[in-house]
Protein backbone atom coordinates (compact mmCIF):
# COMPACT_ATOMS: atom_id res chain seq x y z
CA UNK A 1 0.00 0.00 0.00
CA UNK A 2 1.11 3.54 -0.60
CA UNK A 3 2.16 5.73 2.26
CA UNK A 4 0.39 8.99 2.99
CA UNK A 5 3.35 10.78 1.38
CA UNK A 6 2.85 8.93 -1.91
CA UNK A 7 0.62 9.71 -4.85
CA UNK A 8 -2.89 10.55 -3.56
CA UNK A 9 -4.45 8.75 -6.53
CA UNK A 10 -2.59 5.55 -5.69
CA UNK A 11 -3.53 5.89 -2.02
CA UNK A 12 -7.22 6.21 -2.96
CA UNK A 13 -6.81 3.22 -5.28
CA UNK A 14 -5.29 1.14 -2.47
CA UNK A 15 -7.97 2.32 -0.03
CA UNK A 16 -10.73 1.23 -2.42
CA UNK A 17 -9.03 -2.15 -2.91
CA UNK A 18 -8.77 -2.71 0.84
CA UNK A 19 -12.41 -1.69 1.38
CA UNK A 20 -13.59 -4.24 -1.20
CA UNK A 21 -11.29 -6.94 0.10
CA UNK A 22 -12.66 -6.52 3.63
CA UNK A 23 -16.26 -6.20 2.39
CA UNK A 24 -15.87 -9.27 0.18
CA UNK A 25 -14.52 -11.50 2.92
CA UNK A 26 -17.07 -10.38 5.53
CA UNK A 27 -19.98 -10.72 3.12
CA UNK A 28 -18.67 -14.19 2.26
CA UNK A 29 -18.89 -15.04 5.98
CA UNK A 30 -22.51 -13.79 6.04
CA UNK A 31 -23.63 -15.65 2.93
CA UNK A 32 -21.87 -18.91 3.79
CA UNK A 33 -23.50 -18.58 7.21
CA UNK A 34 -26.88 -18.16 5.51
CA UNK A 35 -26.20 -21.26 3.43
CA UNK A 36 -25.31 -23.20 6.56
CA UNK A 37 -28.59 -22.16 8.21
CA UNK A 38 -30.52 -23.19 5.08
CA UNK A 39 -28.79 -26.58 5.08
CA UNK A 40 -29.60 -27.00 8.78
CA UNK A 41 -33.29 -26.20 8.17
CA UNK A 42 -33.26 -28.73 5.36
CA UNK A 43 -31.53 -31.36 7.48
CA UNK A 44 -33.86 -30.80 10.44
CA UNK A 45 -36.90 -30.96 8.15
CA UNK A 46 -38.22 -27.58 9.24
CA UNK A 47 -41.68 -27.32 7.67
CA UNK A 48 -41.58 -23.53 7.51
CA UNK A 49 -38.77 -24.01 5.00
CA UNK A 50 -39.41 -27.42 3.40
CA UNK A 51 -43.18 -27.78 3.05
CA UNK A 52 -44.45 -27.75 -0.53
CA UNK A 53 -46.41 -24.59 0.26
CA UNK A 54 -43.07 -22.90 1.05
CA UNK A 55 -41.32 -23.85 -2.19
CA UNK A 56 -41.12 -20.16 -3.17
CA UNK A 57 -39.41 -19.31 0.12
CA UNK A 58 -36.87 -22.09 -0.37
CA UNK A 59 -36.11 -20.92 -3.91
CA UNK A 60 -35.81 -17.24 -2.94
CA UNK A 61 -33.48 -17.97 -0.03
CA UNK A 62 -31.36 -20.34 -2.07
CA UNK A 63 -31.03 -17.61 -4.70
CA UNK A 64 -30.10 -15.08 -2.00
CA UNK A 65 -27.39 -17.39 -0.69
CA UNK A 66 -26.00 -18.23 -4.14
CA UNK A 67 -25.99 -14.65 -5.45
CA UNK A 68 -24.56 -13.27 -2.22
CA UNK A 69 -21.74 -15.80 -2.20
CA UNK A 70 -20.90 -15.07 -5.83
CA UNK A 71 -20.99 -11.30 -5.27
CA UNK A 72 -18.67 -11.68 -2.28
CA UNK A 73 -16.14 -13.32 -4.58
CA UNK A 74 -16.67 -10.54 -7.13
CA UNK A 75 -15.62 -7.99 -4.49
CA UNK A 76 -12.45 -9.95 -3.76
CA UNK A 77 -11.69 -10.17 -7.49
CA UNK A 78 -12.38 -6.43 -7.84
CA UNK A 79 -9.92 -5.66 -5.03
CA UNK A 80 -7.19 -7.61 -6.80
CA UNK A 81 -8.10 -6.11 -10.16
CA UNK A 82 -7.48 -2.66 -8.71
CA UNK A 83 -3.88 -3.60 -7.95
CA UNK A 84 -3.39 -4.33 -11.66
CA UNK A 85 -5.32 -1.50 -13.32
CA UNK A 86 -2.93 1.22 -12.19
CA UNK A 87 -4.13 3.99 -14.52
CA UNK A 88 -7.87 3.51 -14.07
CA UNK A 89 -9.62 6.85 -13.57
CA UNK A 90 -10.82 7.56 -10.05
CA UNK A 91 -14.33 8.56 -11.14
CA UNK A 92 -14.94 5.35 -13.09
CA UNK A 93 -13.38 3.25 -10.32
CA UNK A 94 -15.62 4.89 -7.71
CA UNK A 95 -18.76 4.37 -9.82
CA UNK A 96 -17.86 0.70 -10.27
CA UNK A 97 -17.21 0.40 -6.54
CA UNK A 98 -20.59 1.86 -5.63
CA UNK A 99 -22.45 -0.26 -8.19
CA UNK A 100 -20.83 -3.45 -6.93
CA UNK A 101 -21.46 -2.58 -3.29
CA UNK A 102 -25.11 -1.65 -3.76
CA UNK A 103 -25.71 -4.70 -5.94
CA UNK A 104 -24.50 -6.87 -3.07
CA UNK A 105 -27.19 -5.39 -0.85
CA UNK A 106 -29.99 -5.27 -3.42
CA UNK A 107 -29.67 -8.53 -5.37
CA UNK A 108 -29.46 -11.10 -2.56
CA UNK A 109 -31.44 -8.79 -0.25
CA UNK A 110 -34.31 -8.71 -2.72
CA UNK A 111 -34.38 -12.50 -2.93
CA UNK A 112 -34.16 -12.84 0.83
CA UNK A 113 -36.94 -10.34 1.52
CA UNK A 114 -39.04 -11.83 -1.26
CA UNK A 115 -38.87 -15.17 0.51
CA UNK A 116 -39.88 -13.85 3.89
CA UNK A 117 -43.46 -12.98 2.97
CA UNK A 118 -45.10 -15.28 0.43
CA UNK A 119 -48.46 -14.36 -1.15
CA UNK A 120 -50.31 -17.27 -2.80
CA UNK A 121 -47.05 -18.85 -3.91
CA UNK A 122 -45.55 -15.57 -5.15
CA UNK A 123 -42.58 -13.87 -3.51
CA UNK A 124 -43.10 -10.73 -1.46
CA UNK A 125 -42.53 -7.20 -2.74
CA UNK A 126 -38.91 -7.26 -1.59
CA UNK A 127 -38.08 -9.31 -4.67
CA UNK A 128 -38.31 -6.10 -6.72
CA UNK A 129 -34.90 -5.17 -5.32
CA UNK A 130 -33.34 -8.15 -7.14
CA UNK A 131 -33.55 -6.77 -10.71
CA UNK A 132 -32.27 -3.40 -9.47
CA UNK A 133 -29.33 -5.23 -7.93
CA UNK A 134 -28.82 -7.18 -11.14
CA UNK A 135 -28.70 -3.97 -13.17
CA UNK A 136 -26.23 -2.42 -10.70
CA UNK A 137 -24.09 -5.54 -10.96
CA UNK A 138 -24.13 -5.41 -14.76
CA UNK A 139 -23.13 -1.74 -14.79
CA UNK A 140 -20.43 -2.32 -12.17
CA UNK A 141 -18.91 -5.27 -14.02
CA UNK A 142 -19.03 -3.35 -17.31
CA UNK A 143 -17.18 -0.43 -15.70
CA UNK A 144 -14.58 -2.82 -14.28
CA UNK A 145 -14.06 -4.49 -17.66
CA UNK A 146 -13.60 -1.10 -19.35
CA UNK A 147 -11.37 0.16 -16.54
CA UNK A 148 -9.11 -2.87 -16.59
CA UNK A 149 -8.85 -2.72 -20.38
CA UNK A 150 -8.08 1.00 -20.50
CA UNK A 151 -6.37 1.39 -17.14
CA UNK A 152 -3.11 -0.21 -18.05
CA UNK A 153 -1.80 -3.32 -16.37
CA UNK A 154 1.01 -3.41 -13.85
CA UNK A 155 4.10 -5.29 -15.04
Amino acid sequence: MSSSLGDPGQTAHASCARRHLVFGWWSLVVFIGLGTVLEAMHGLKIGWYLDVSNETRRLMWTLAHAHGTLLSLVHIAFAFSLSQAVNWSASSRDRASKCLTWSTYALPGGFFLGGFWIYDGDPGLGVFLAPIGGLLLLVGVLLVAIGVQQGGVKD
